[in-house]
């Protein structure tokens, strides 16, 4: 009885372990992802997306690699610039597996290996730069990480995308001289910047000056241009009609009766200008013969002849 029993249970453990293996040896496996497989100890294939069938207790999965791209955080650390100045820097890291079975058997955790050659690449890479530069050569010293990390990853077989320096931090001492020295820059050119338009403004002021100047004298000058040019029009047009005048009284003096009109015309004239004279209360002192009319017209006719 107890031997049956004793049969039964060896069977009985036989059987559920050849279900449990067989179980086992079906894989079902989903994208980006990638199961290594061991046959008897020794590296056999490389399981992609789907469903899989295994042989039971000779096929084993040994890894599971997730093919997707992962980020890691590189710890901070304590790195000395070039001029002795001592720096905190951290990172992260983004990076994916591109070769599954480098990534399980070329070393043993490559996540670790990554962040430690990263921490170390940054502490070479910033003890070539001074504590300025580090802030602006960030994309340079994570180019330098990358690039050191794809090297070795062709032996991990791991690709990593980019590196991103999160934080530089120098020490408190260091961080105040560093915010001074910036405010102080920002005043001088704030100094800078008043002075320069404080010369601009009068630099402007003379110029406007200097052009209001120039157009009132040149309107100054243009005023008596044409002043003069009208006063010159005028006596050019008064003139031109004094000679009219006087070729008209020639040519009228030389009709029949012309000499009449023209000696009553004056005549007409002398005696409005003696009614002139003596006027506002003035004393004049004439010639006795003033009113003998005749004796002046003689005159003009022996002129008039000639």
């Amino acid at each position: 009885m107890i031997g049956e029993v004793f049969n039964f249970s060896v069977w009985g453990f036989l059987f559920l372990t050849i279900v449990i293996g067989f179980f086992r040896s079906i894989r079902i496996v989903s994208t980006r992802t990638a199961l290594i497989v061991e046959r008897l100890g020794k590296y056999h294939a490389t399981l992609g997306p789907g469903f899989h069938v295994m042989i039971p207790f000779v096929d084993r999965v040994t890894a599971a690699q997730d093919l997707r791209e992962e980020t890691i955080d590189v710890p901070p650390q304590e790195c000395f610039s070039k001029d002795e100045v001592k720096v905190e820097v951290d990172g992260v890291i983004y990076m994916s597996v591109s070769d599954p079975v480098k990534a399980t058997y070329g070393v043993t955790n490559y996540r670790f290996a990554a962040t430690q050659l990263a921490q170390t690449t940054t502490r070479s890479v910033i003890g070539t730069l001074e504590l300025d530069r580090t802030f602006e050569e960030r994309d340079m010293i994570s180019a330098k990480v990358v690039e050191t990390l794809n090297r070795a990853g062709e032996t991990w077989g791991v690709n990593v995308h980019r590196y991103e320096i999160k934080n530089i931090k120098p020490p408190n001492t260091v961080q105040e001289a560093m915010e001074k020295q910036v405010t102080a820059e920002r005043e001088r050119r704030a100094i800078v910047a008043k002075s320069e338009g404080d010369k601009q403004s009068r630099i402007n002021t003379s110029e406007g000056r200097r052009k209001e100047m120039i157009n009132l004298s040149e309107g100054e000058m243009q005023r008596q241009v044409n002043e003069a040019e009208g006063r010159a029009q005028e006596i050019l047009s008064i003139s031109k009609a004094t000679a009219e005048s006087i070729e008209k009284i020639g040519s009228a003096s030389q009709n029949p009766g012309g000499e009449d009109a023209l000696r009553l015309e004056i005549s007409e004239k002398f005696i409005k200008s003696i009614g002139k004279v003596g006027e506002n209360n003035q004393k004049v002192v004439l010639p006795s013969n003033l009113t003998q009319i005749n004796d002046l017209l003689k005159g003009f006719d022996l002129l008039s002849k000639k």
